[in-house]
């Protein structure tokens, strides 16, 4: 039961006007459709699809997704029209407005997943099911929808019920608990970014459930946690304890790798480098290369000059020679740019690499030679917005980003009209008993 649908077999498609340069060649899931009604915790899960090609439908209540109000914002001007947070998962996607708290709201749903193949939603468990539209309900109307579900700590268990921020989601996960300097406490990771880990989860379940479709004919319910997602990332965790007995601690810019706690994370003059100490027959003939340079530049002292590299390996190191190593190159370092201490790298063959800030990848020639950074117009600005690109490249199909995120409601006549039929009467009547 394989399925093979060419655009305007899929169901309410014909007639819709996805994008005029797409085909069935060049996207991986056109024209199949995505309902996302998902908040922030379900966004990135529905540009992931949208990327993939997919016609995916932001549902927003009317008024607009309340997510909207998450800054940055365009030109620090607040307005639920100019947050970059939105404009940057909601990419690919057009919107709609509809209230799930009606029952015209909810009987127009199930009329749209009729039309559709996957449902992406994060509704407190159970919300969906109260209003008769959970997946129990829509697999009886569309028996191969893909309904992913996304939530904190999932759709069972004792947690089910419970709230999660970004703080709390990382804090269970464990992931946290390695976060930061040994003498403080758990750090967050970086900007929020945890509902992200769940919803790239929820797009290759989405997706895994999508291939069984294609054997079956048979839709299923996929059930993400944002805890489970994220605990996936302490497998290093895990493996360790299986393999040495140590229970990994958060170290900073250290990494402890059986009885030595050995230093990764180095400043320089214009941001840090990672940087890893090794001899022997590997490291040696790099590490001498870097104390020559260090001598010619007169800071490298007798200690340095003298080190046999050849016979510096895990058997002779220890924390006492580690934290005599280590300043003297800290000190060095702070007289170099990344980039410098990079090419010496290159052409000395000692293991160090930069630390990218969001500028150095904005700059970087390696991502600008692969076209990675993507351009969307955004006339009601007069401008051009720099997006990230595609996380890969096919030979054949390809990820497109090509539509900037909706207005609220932007797409309610084109949807609703072509998908639904309804006329211009009823479009205006549905707005103004606020079902839309």
């Amino acid at each position: 039961m394989v399925e093979a649908r060419t655009f305007g077999q899929a169901a309410g498609m014909k007639g819709m006007n996805v994008k005029q340069d797409l085909s069935p060649g060049e996207s991986f899931l056109y024209p199949y459709r995505v309902l996302d009604l998902s908040d922030e915790k379900g966004y990135m899960c529905g540009k992931i699809l949208g990327g993939l090609g997919a016609d995916v439908i932001k549902i927003e209540p009317p008024g607009g997704d309340r997510a909207r109000n998450i800054g940055p914002f365009y030109q620090d001007i607040p307005d639920r029209e100019r947050s970059l947070f939105w404009y940057a998962f909601n990419v690919n996607k057009r919107g709609i407005t509809l209230n799930l708290e009606m029952p015209r709201g909810r009987e127009i749903l199930k009329r749209l997943a009729n039309t559709a193949d996957f449902i992406i939603e994060s509704f407190p468990p159970g919300y969906l099911d109260d209003l008769g539209l959970g997946y129990a309900t829509l697999r009886h109307i569309n028996p191969k929808i893909i309904f992913t579900s996304i939530s904190p700590f999932g759709q069972s268990g004792p947690r089910r019920d419970f709230k999660g921020s970004d703080l709390i989601c990382w804090a269970s996960s464990g992931y946290m608990g390695l976060c930061g300097e040994t003498i403080r406490s758990p750090l967050q990771i970086s900007l929020p970014q945890a509902y992200l880990h769940g919803g790239a989860e929820a797009a290759l379940g989405a997706m895994v459930a999508f291939w069984a479709r294609q054997i079956t004919g048979k839709g299923q319910h996929v059930d993400v946690s944002i805890q489970e997602s994220i605990a996936w990332e302490c497998l290093n965790a895990f493996a360790n304890w299986d393999l040495n007995s140590l229970i990994l601690k958060r170290e900073g810019a250290y990494r402890v790798f059986g009885p030595y706690r050995i230093r990764y994370v180095y400043p320089c003059k214009d941001g840090h480098v990672i940087f890893l100490l090794l001899g022997g027959h590997i490291g040696a003939r790099g590490q001498r290369a870097l104390c020559a340079w260090m001598n010619r530049e007169g800071m490298a002292d007798d200690f340095l000059n003298h080190f046999t590299w050849d016979t510096f390996d895990a058997s002779s190191y220890d924390d006492v020679l580690a934290r005599q190593l280590e300043p003297r190159f800290e000190s060095f370092f702070l007289t170099k740019t990344k980039e410098e201490l990079y090419a010496g790298a290159r052409q000395m063959q000692y293991l160090l690499a930069p630390i990218n800030t969001v500028r150095d990848i904005l700059e970087d020639p390696q991502m600008k030679a692969r076209d990675f950074w993507v351009k969307i117009d955004h006339p009601e600005w007069g401008t051009v917005l720099t997006y990230p690109g595609p996380p890969f490249k096919s030979s054949a199909s390809s990820w497109k980003q090509y539509r900037r995120a909706p207005f609220v409601g932007e797409h309610n006549e084109e949807i609703y009209s072509e998908a639904l039929k309804f006329s211009q009467d009823e479009i205006r009547s549905l707005r103004g008993a606020g079902i839309i």
